[in-house]
């Protein structure tokens, strides 16, 4: 409700705790409201900006209590601000490896949505600052934060811009171009690109539920998206002979007495033999196994233990426990070992037994296999069992190109790809897109079978062998 019945009384100095505040106070339909101002010279100029109003005829709102001209709007919300509120609402119900998407994806917003120029933090400094402390919860108001970083931090709550700025589309463009490189400023990998995108798009989302948008910002902007199966690349798939020189140098690291490669030949065969990836071969339990004295065996899958890190889990240990990756927790998938990986998982159990919740990989205190310790074990028997020329290849680099490998050899051998898509978690689509390559020195095989097939055409039309056409 409107009314210019409205009487505006004189400033009143007020002390409190030793200090000098100054009340101005008006009466808006009888209801008195008052608003403080730390010195006198602030509460004159909002006093007279009260009397101008009144002197021009503008009604006051009873509510409020201000006229049209001096109603006081909340400040607006900041990206950074949205951001953390954001993080709050998301983390609690997140897996590990989500939290890390989502602190990744808010740190490259963030940097691409503060000023350049002096007083700028570097890059370096910034990027940590956002990625251990800002977005991270606890968050910095709830632990001790290095001096250094607290510093950051409140530099960049100072300096973000308005949440609303993301609206206009040259902003918007600006943020997603800056999604595709990395810290360096070289070009990021697509799935890298793919990643933080979405956790802007799902953060945007959240800002259309609270009203701040109609519409999500980021669907007005024609941008070009990176490919959304990322392919892999043929070098690094491996043929059977390589992966088995590969599998067997791995005994040989760390010598016989630590067995550091020993205990981690079988883990290296299930994502070969059976195409597991690394976190689900990390989590495999004895009591998951059927390993028959002869013949194929069978894996039922429905745990994975992938390294998340410290900061990332709910119980602050470096590996989370999780079921499949994409699948609902309580899905199982069977996997059917061959005879070769049963033998291995035998000879592993009965070398070196089980942990205490049954897993039948584990470091030589009964944890789990850190995905570093794997890395470096692979690292070191690419060296012992690979040729210099193929060392320093792509060729398996990473232990998650050997179920590269074996997907690539099952599609080679004929098998149904409905049957590798169950077998290897995947859907058809992403198998056939993915993982369709051929293997390390097939192309020389399809080219032999090439030249013998045009070598019996030849043979069988030798007449047409000399034969030039007749000019027209």
């Amino acid at each position: 409700m409107k009314t210019t019945d409205v009487s505006i009384w004189s400033i009143r100095l007020k002390t409190r705790a030793g200090k000098d505040t100054y009340e101005v106070r008006w009466t808006v339909g009888g209801r008195e409201v008052s608003r403080t101002r730390r010195s006198k010279r602030l509460a004159e100029r909002f006093h007279s900006r009260l009397l101008a109003a009144l002197e021009n005829g503008e009604q006051f709102d009873t509510e409020t209590g201000f006229p049209p001209s001096m109603e006081e709007k909340p400040p607006a919300v900041t990206w950074f601000a949205f951001a953390l509120e954001y993080l709050r609402m998301k983390w609690p119900h997140a897996a590990p490896n989500y939290r890390d998407d989502i602190n990744e994806g808010l740190t490259a917003v963030t940097k691409a949505l503060l000023p350049k120029g002096p007083g700028r933090p570097a890059e370096e400094v910034l990027q940590r600052a956002l990625r251990d402390w800002a977005f991270v919860l606890p968050g910095p108001s709830e632990r001790d934060v290095p001096p250094e970083m607290k510093a950051v931090i409140a530099w960049v709550a100072e300096n973000s811009p308005p949440l609303a700025d993301l609206a206009q589309v040259d902003v918007m463009r600006r943020v997603l171009d800056s999604l595709r490189l990395k810290l360096d400023g070289s070009a990021a990998a697509s799935e890298t690109v793919k990643r933080k995108r979405k956790i802007l798009v799902n953060a945007l989302g959240y800002a259309v539920e609270r009203k701040v948008f109609e519409a999500n910002p980021v669907h007005a902007v024609t941008w070009q998206k990176p490919s959304r199966i990322a392919v892999v690349d043929p070098r690094v798939v491996a043929n059977p002979l390589q992966v088995r020189n590969l599998v067997d140098a791995v005994s040989y690291v760390g010598g016989y007495q630590r067995a550091r490669g020993r205990r981690l030949v079988a883990m290296y065969g299930c994502m070969y033999y059976a195409g597991m990836r690394p976190a689900e071969a990390v989590g495999l339990a004895v009591q998951d196994c059927e390993l028959p004295a002869e013949g194929w065996g069978m894996a039922y899958l429905h745990r994975t233990r992938p390294t998340a890190g410290k900061k990332w889990t709910r119980t602050g240990s470096v590996h989370d426990d999780r079921g499949l990756k994409n699948r609902d927790p309580e899905e199982v998938r069977p996997v059917p070992l061959p005879p070769v990986l049963v033998s291995m998982l035998r000879w592993s159990t009965d070398t070196f037994g089980a942990a205490d919740d049954g897993r039948i990989f584990f470091n030589e205190r009964g944890g789990l296999v850190g995905s570093s310790t794997y890395s470096r074990v692979w690292s070191e028997a690419r060296e012992l069992a690979l040729p210099p020329g193929l060392a320093d290849s792509p060729l398996a680099g990473r232990p998650y190109d050997l179920r590269h490998s074996a997907l690539s050899t099952w599609l080679n051998a004929g098998a149904d790809p409905t049957e590798v898509a169950e077998r290897a978690g995947n859907t058809v689509e992403v198998l056939l897109t993915r993982y369709a390559k051929c293997l390390h020195g097939r192309h020389a095989v399809v080219n032999q079978r090439i030249e013998r097939l045009l070598g019996e055409y030849i043979d069988l039309h030798a007449g047409y062998a000399g034969h030039k056409p007749k000019a027209m």
